[in-house]
């Protein structure tokens, strides 16, 4: 058979700021619109092809799809293929979201490879992907490879802390200060104001009256 047209188109991962655009497991992918209209009808699929960065250079395309390199085989074949799309999805007419993502099914991996599986990546990689177009009698059409991508690494336990930070007793002894506190200036307040005011000498002990009260004389 022919080989498959290569097609220039690269795949990227979006190159805006988008929430978990790569994490541990996972990686968001641009969506291929508008590549595969002169290259596919309504019965070819568009697959996704997943290596380790330096394995792709030995990946083959499978002459069928019953030759396809599952999720499962990927810790020893270094590749799979996954997100089997119907290849109208990805036509220019086609309304569908902007992005994909590749390893965002976590409980597909149980099947035994009798579904493409797009299960979570299992190291930070680096990985490379291209788009291969299927028809019946196999590879039509393939795009280039993307540039490596690296997932994010998930924090190590030796860097976290297992004592935390006990804020909490801070917070207590520094509310019990300005409380104190608040009660002298209020008894401060009363006392300028004449009703806890206190006259004679400290060693005569405090004698407290009221507004328009004066205080007993002292004896001679």
């Amino acid at each position: 058979p022919a080989p498959p047209a290569l097609l220039p188109y690269v795949p990227r991962v979006p190159p805006a700021a988008l929430p978990g655009k790569l994490t541990a497991t996972t990686f968001a992918l641009e969506r291929p619109c508008c590549v595969f209209d002169r290259h596919a009808n309504a019965s070819d699929t568009v697959w996704l092809a997943v290596a380790f960065a330096n394995a792709s250079a030995a990946f083959r395309n499978p002459p069928s799809r019953a030759d396809v390199p599952p999720y499962e085989q990927l810790p020893t074949t270094h590749s799979y293929m996954t997100l089997e799309t119907a290849a109208a999805t990805y036509a220019c007419s086609a309304s569908s979201p902007a992005i994909l993502r590749v390893g965002g099914d976590t409980v597909c991996g149980g099947q035994g490879g009798r579904d493409p599986c797009n299960g979570p990546l299992p190291s930070p990689g680096p990985y490379r992907v291209k788009f291969l177009v299927m028809g019946c009698h196999g590879p039509k059409a393939e795009t280039r490879w993307s540039d490596p991508i690296l997932l994010r690494r998930a924090g190590s336990p030796s860097t976290i802390d297992p004592a935390p930070v006990r804020h909490g007793s801070d917070v207590v002894v520094i509310a019990s200060i300005l409380a104190s506190l608040g009660a002298v200036l209020a008894a401060a307040v009363l006392c300028a104001m004449g009703y806890g005011g206190c006259t004679g000498p400290r060693s005569e002990g405090c004698v407290c009256g009221g507004p328009g009260r004066t205080p007993p004389p002292q004896p001679h």
